[in-house]
């Protein structure tokens, strides 16, 4: 019997295709008279190219998607003393971003289906000292954008978009991004857009915070005049080698998002009848949705994942633990408080392979394993 190869969660593979070109940009920018290795012509094309696809007023390349958090809170003026509303599920930088600035996060429940901060939740946790309300994308859904924006505005608290991984989502005609006064993406190679190393950008509507990034990644530079300092600044800067690859694979991105939807799309339909036997997909459509992975929620996830990767599927659990249980944030957490709906959430997700270089029999097979599972 011929052994099947191994489905990997990220596969190894994913610049194969365009290696030659990484290679020769390296040789090229790094043999360059100009010795431009951060914030050159190559970045300012990734910018226009991102903002012109997204209708922004600004995008700002900086050094990660967490930096372009940090950025972002800091350009809205939050700063100690004031309290940020966060999911309790998801990645740590949500509320690292603010501690680091001195505020404090307040964690709030999330939708027990989609695992993104839940509405009602999040305006429970505000108080006179809300600054911000920062909800973020998680997996495969974007956050109810709508209904936080009209509540950002009926309790005039800034809205900062957490859309890491939700780079090419749209919801109601608005791309991820795009919904609050500022949203961030991230380019680490796991992400819809990565790239073989770190990086981000700060995307927005408002020119003014854009500027502000600006100065905020480089030092509190404005970019016109080296070693005049207008603000307190970082170090965030965005490589240029980078940058040079990220424009030309650009023109891929959306063949490429297409590919991931085709697989959710696929996955769904496959185990939307295994809800009752305790598996359940996110939910249907394109609205809203990102493809940065497939979560779906299982009773029995240890024992899900131990079939899967028995058939050779490699799978992931993210987030087991909620971040106001972390040892780093428990100290921001009132005694006695509680977000079932997260603490369910770390303990049931199962994140599985739907990047675009797998092929059609792979995915079947994964889906394969996953109703053999449910016994169907």
């Amino acid at each position: 019997m011929t052994t099947r190869a191994r489905i990997p969660f990220f596969p190894p593979d994913l610049f194969e295709d365009d290696r030659t070109v990484l290679l020769d940009l390296l040789l090229e920018l790094g043999m360059s008279p100009q010795q431009r290795f951060i914030l050159g012509e190559h970045t300012r094309r990734l910018e226009r190219l991102l903002q012109d696809s997204l209708g922004a007023a600004d995008v700002v390349a900086c050094g990660s998607g967490t930096s372009a958090l940090d950025l972002a809170l800091t350009a809205v003026g939050v700063a100690p003393g004031d309290e940020v509303v966060v999911p309790a599920f998801g990645c740590a930088p949500l509320a690292a971003s603010v501690v680091q600035l001195g505020a404090t996060p307040v964690f709030a429940d999330i939708d027990p289906h989609t695992m993104v901060a839940d509405p009602v939740e999040v305006e429970r946790r505000i108080t006179a000292r809300t600054k911000v309300v920062m909800p973020a994308h998680v997996f495969s859904v974007m956050a109810d954008m709508p209904a936080f924006a009209e509540l950002a505005q009926r309790h005039g608290v800034r809205l900062i978009e957490d859309s890491a991984v939700a780079q090419g989502a749209v919801l109601d005609g608005t791309p991820a991004g795009l919904w609050g006064e500022a949203g961030v993406f991230s380019f680490v190679q796991v992400k819809s857009f990565g790239m073989p190393g770190e990086g981000g950008v700060v995307v927005t509507r408002d020119a003014a915070i854009g500027q502000r990034v600006r100065m905020l990644r480089n030092h509190g530079q404005d970019g016109s005049r080296r070693f005049l300092h207008h603000i307190i600044g970082r170090n965030s800067r965005f490589d240029e080698i980078q940058a040079a690859f990220q424009v030309h694979r650009f023109g891929g991105l959306p063949r490429r998002l297409e590919r991931r939807a085709a697989i959710a799309a696929y996955y769904t339909e496959r185990f939307a009848p295994l809800a009752e036997r305790g598996i359940v997909p996110p939910p249907a459509g394109r609205d809203g949705r990102c493809y940065y992975v497939y979560t779906v929620l299982a009773d029995r996830r240890q024992a899900l994942a131990d079939h899967l990767r028995e058939r050779g599927v490699d799978c992931h659990a993210y987030y087991p633990l909620p971040l106001p249980l972390q040892p780093a944030f428990a100290v921001f957490a009132a005694p006695g408080d509680r977000w079932p709906h997260a603490e369910r959430a770390g303990r049931r997700a199962l994140s599985l392979p739907v990047h675009h270089r797998l092929s059609d029999a792979d995915v079947e097979h994964v889906a394969d394993a996953v109703c053999e599972f449910a016994g169907t």
